[in-house]
């Protein structure tokens, strides 16, 4: 028992090891495309979003049969017609929201929780909505397992927003909409962040960061151009 015992435990150690090479590759082709993006006016990736793109196990929020593939900078399927994002995208995202450990984050489009992972890792707390089921439920349990106590998933229709846990300090939508849902918008807290790709599935989609002033008044500027699945419930 004792042999067999060791002999799993070096196998998950060498597992460990070999993941975390490629985390540590998967930022640095992050840190290279960020840096020449820069170069272009683009927005640059901290080390602090960096350090926790390197720690999040990526490879725990992908289908098993894709796990070898969990940490190349490109998306992913995972069922139901949705994806997982390009690892750049998330760090960009991420950056774009600004966030602390004070602060409450809403989260349109759990998808797989690999985002959901990445943001309770730099927020104090995550409210994650995913409007399909079996991808909610399956989120869920894979944040538990990994230890993720301070994100809530539920399913339902995102466009909605969760208003019982607002205002929040950052909203991130994971799925392009054909224009903003105004709950979102009123779900914002003065002085904060909304991150949400833009556009038709056939168009080209902008990423747009819309910021909330002490005032209340809304200003929003284009990031990048992305291409997203559609957010599906906007009313």
């Amino acid at each position: 028992m004792t042999i067999t015992s060791g002999r799993a435990h070096d196998a998950e150690a060498a597992a460990a090891d070999r993941y975390a090479r490629e985390r540590l590759r998967m930022v640095a082709e992050i840190r290279a495309m960020a840096s020449e993006a820069g170069l272009y006016g683009g927005v640059p990736i901290s080390e602090a979003v960096l350090a926790v793109m390197a720690g999040v196990p990526r490879h725990r929020f992908v289908p098993v049969e894709d796990a070898y593939s969990a940490y190349g900078n490109f998306p992913l399927p995972i069922g139901h017609g949705q994806t997982i994002s390009q690892p750049y995208i998330v760090a960009l995202m991420t950056e774009l929201l600004a966030l602390d450990k004070r602060q409450t984050v809403l989260e349109v489009g759990t998808g797989s929780g690999y985002q959901a992972a990445v943001l309770a890792a730099m927020a104090g707390r995550v409210y994650s909505i995913e409007i399909v089921a079996p991808l909610a439920e399956l989120a869920a349990r894979r944040l538990a397992e990994a230890g993720y106590a301070n994100v809530e998933v539920r399913c339902g229709d995102g466009s909605a927003g969760w208003p019982e846990h607002a205002p929040y300090d950052a909203i991130i939508v994971t799925a392009a909409a054909e224009y903003v849902p105004q709950a979102l918008l009123d779900q914002l807290k003065p002085g904060g962040r909304l991150v949400i790709p833009v556009g038709g599935r056939y168009e080209v989609q902008q990423l747009q960061l819309i910021g909330k002033d002490s005032e209340g008044a809304l200003h929003s500027r284009n990031i990048e151009p992305v291409r997203f699945v559609p957010l599906t419930g906007v009313n």
